[in-house]
């Protein structure tokens, strides 16, 4: 029970100890780390970090070999540089041009609709697949792909209307099967 007791009394004074050097030391700590950094937002890592290491290492502080602040500033300015060596080590990253593509994610949905498609589009009428390849996957018009079939062109428009609506009616009794499955 002793060392509970004692435990709870050290870690009340680390963190008077760490408070206190915040409110003399943190404005010319965040100060000399931005300025550094001239970056805000890394300065104030930089600090918490300063911080950190002062509480780790409390014995540094009251040794007597110089001042607190020096001692602080020293860490702030090793810490900024410790981060300079690191992003220097790393390669430095490429910017996205239009010259160089994004790389393409997973390509397995992709595979998997192309599949679904076809097995849908080999369930249709020749006459209707013909007029979907025609004009969805080869994109003519409505005029175009009625010259390629040798069809008329309200003949094209009919026959895509009823190849779209049977697609649908596939693609949702595939829909109520998954569920079935899925449920």
């Amino acid at each position: 029970m002793a060392a509970l007791w004692s435990r709870k009394r050290e870690a009340a004074a680390d963190e008077a100890l760490i408070r206190s050097l915040y409110e003399e030391h943190g404005r010319a700590l965040l100060a000399y780390a931005t300025r550094l950094t001239g970056d805000r937002a890394a300065a104030e890592d930089v600090v918490q970090e300063t911080l950190v290491r002062a509480w780790r290492h409390p014995d540094a502080l009251v040794n007597g070999k110089g001042s607190v602040r020096g001692w602080l500033l020293t860490v702030a300015r090793n810490l900024v540089t410790d981060r300079v060596r690191a992003r220097a080590a790393r390669p430095q990253e490429v910017a996205e041009t239009p010259a160089t593509p994004p790389v393409a994610r997973d390509h397995a949905d992709a595979v998997v609709d192309s599949v679904v498609v076809l097995e849908a589009l080999d369930r249709l009428s020749p006459d209707h697949r013909d007029v979907l390849l025609e004009i969805y996957f080869r994109g003519r018009s409505v005029t175009e792909a009625a010259e390629a079939l040798g069809v008329p062109p309200g003949t094209v428009k009919s026959r895509s209307h009823y190849a779209l609506r049977a697609l649908r009616e596939t693609f949702a009794g595939q829909q109520v099967a998954l569920k079935g499955v899925a449920g």
